[in-house]
């Protein structure tokens, strides 16, 4: 009887089908990661505005407790200042800036450039002067 001796080779390294199959793994699972991931900047100037605006209004209602009414819109952001820790806060979402919208409406109608905050001095509500509408 001949023997036929079958020799094995040792494998050392990976097919071109198993890289390509791990490659693919790794590009599905970085498009489902990397959308929740980049936003954090977003979700950081939301949760910034909110914040503010939770500061804002306890300031104002400080000031109301203190001077039996709410702070004149001209000068708000003056009249706030003890109240405050630092400066008067910066609106974060939209076209980011400080300026304060003034409304007389009753509930307050956002307006002017669309940007910032928007006050009512009557009410002494205080929101986000947003043209998207975004609620806070």
């Amino acid at each position: 009887m001949n023997h036929v001796t079958v020799q094995r080779t040792n494998r050392r390294g990976f097919t071109l089908i198993e890289l390509v199959v791990v490659v693919l793994i790794l590009g599905i699972i970085a498009a489902v990661a990397a959308p929740k991931m980049f936003d954090t900047a977003g979700d950081a100037r939301t949760n910034s505005t909110r914040q503010s605006l939770v500061v804002v209004r306890d300031s104002i209602e400080l000031y109301r407790a203190q001077n039996g009414s709410y702070p004149p819109a001209a000068t708000l952001a003056t009249a706030l200042e003890p109240f405050l820790r630092g400066a008067f806060p910066t609106c974060q979402v939209g076209n980011t800036n400080a300026d304060i919208f003034v409304s007389a409406a009753n509930p307050i109608v956002v307006g002017g450039a669309g940007q910032g905050w928007a006050y009512n001095q009557t009410t002494g509500e205080f929101v986000i002067n947003h043209a998207d509408g975004i609620a806070f």
